[in-house]
């Protein structure tokens, strides 16, 4: 059994040389047709096969998952290579190097995931498309997200499930606002299938009168029925995973910060009264209309991470601030080192919605604007539903705040491999007209 053992190391380590020295002997050969100096990060690509995926889980798993990439930029700067996730990997915790990684196109990187992950996704997911495909859906799901028909839509629908699930609260007993948050959504999800369904069976509209028909009516001839299925339901992954995520994460910082809970409601009251006293609902624009509501939602999209960053696959050499991302190699952009960098931000680890007044954050062209903040991603992938994501959050912190006080038990939050809070932040409530 030790020879065995013993077989099997040396194995390791005999392709390991070979592959640092392929990799060697190819930077070399790309050096001398530079002019200036360009060079592989400094870092470790830790043990054979495994790598360095064992010390980053582990450090994931902690309340600091961040002091895997702390640690290495103290060493060799925001910017070192890795070998995580069994691929050898460029890691960037720098904001501009960060940036032109989401802004380059299919030509340069392309996603890439663990393989567990994309067939979780599976092979249509705009998620993993690439090229003309994965543009052409991105433009008309983006163009038609800023309808003013489907506005009025999604925020009625919204409102209504929101509005369902509240009614149902009782004070006798806590309310898990981490299952609340999912429970809206999955409404919306279950209606979407029934609308696909609907739809394949029916001629189609001439005149859209939603994202489906947008696809539907796609004269492209690549948009397939399957393919149109898996990116609804993918459109749907930040409603029914990281906005509840995100939902529940502002009610954990402002139930620990009782100075913006009180800013928060007492604009949010304003609101509504006013909207009252006129005899209208709340619209779309009415939600964005919330500037302090709309710092309380980018704060917690800052420090709370929900998407921690983006993996790409350079599909040849790429030279970015000097930095060599070899061919094949891994490019990780890691957006929470950024949003919690104190070079950026001030007493970053603080749940400060002011430092976000007059600033960026309430649209989405202002929050493409700036690159140490990249909570829906950047370039050609932006998430095209950002704007959908700030309004369920207004919308449920409007309601929320308005109809009743709580507290909140204690509850810890779990960074791997998804953030939630490990109790499901129970808290207990009161609605406002309640003795």
């Amino acid at each position: 059994m030790d020879s065995l053992w013993i077989l099997v190391m040396t194995t390791a380590v005999f392709l390991a040389a070979i592959i640092l020295y392929r990799n060697n002997s190819r930077l070399r050969g790309l050096r001398s047709f530079h002019t200036s100096p360009v060079t592989l990060p400094l870092g470790s690509l830790g043990l054979p096969f495994i790598g360095e995926t064992i010390e980053f889980i582990t450090c994931a798993y902690s309340d600091r998952p961040e002091t895997f990439m702390n640690k290495r930029r103290r060493m060799y700067g925001k910017v070192f290579k890795s070998h995580i996730f069994g691929s050898p990997t460029i890691v960037s915790t720098d904001a501009e190097v960060s940036k032109v990684i989401l802004q380059s196109d299919a030509k340069v990187f392309v996603p890439s995931y663990p393989k567990s992950l994309t067939e979780l996704m599976g092979k249509s997911s705009i998620l993993l498309i690439n090229g003309s495909l994965q543009k052409r859906i991105h433009g008309l799901v983006g163009a038609f997200f800023k309808s003013p028909l489907l506005k009025a839509q999604i925020t009625r629908d919204m409102q209504k499930y929101v509005l369902e699930s509240m009614a149902n609260w009782s004070s006798d007993r806590p309310i898990y606002i981490q299952d609340e948050t999912k429970n809206a959504k999955k409404k919306m999800v279950k209606l979407v299938k029934k609308i696909i369904q609907h739809r394949k069976n029916s001629e189609i509209s001439k005149v859209p009168s939603d994202v489906i028909d947008v696809l539907l009516n796609d004269s492209s001839g690549q948009l397939t029925e399957d393919l149109i299925a898996d990116n609804m339901i993918d459109m749907m992954i930040p409603g029914e995973d990281s906005v509840p995520v995100l939902l529940t994460l502002a009610v954990k910082y402002l139930s620990d910060c009782p100075a913006a809970l009180q800013h928060l409601m007492e604009e949010n009251m304003k609101l509504k009264r006013l909207k009252e006293q006129l005899g209208e609902p709340l619209c779309w624009s009415d939600y964005f209309s919330l500037p302090f509501t709309q710092t309380v939602i980018t704060e917690t999209l800052r420090m709370g991470n929900v998407i921690v960053g983006v993996m790409r696959k350079a599909m040849r050499d790429v030279e970015i601030k000097g930095h060599l991302i070899p061919k094949g190699w891994c490019a990780f952009a890691y957006f929470r080192s950024v949003h919690l960098d104190e070079s950026n931000y001030d007493w970053p680890y603080e749940f400060n919605p002011w430092r976000w007044q007059g600033h960026f954050g309430n649209s989405q062209e202002k929050d493409t604007s700036n690159c140490n903040f990249t909570p829906f991603g950047g370039g050609q992938r932006l998430c095209p539903g950002l704007d959908l994501a700030r309004l369920e959050a207004s919308i449920f912190l409007h309601h929320f705040v308005t109809q009743f006080r709580w507290v909140a038990e204690e509850d810890t939050i779990v960074n791997f491999p998804t953030v939630r809070m490990k109790s499901r932040m129970p808290i207990w409530v009161k609605r406002t007209g309640d003795p």
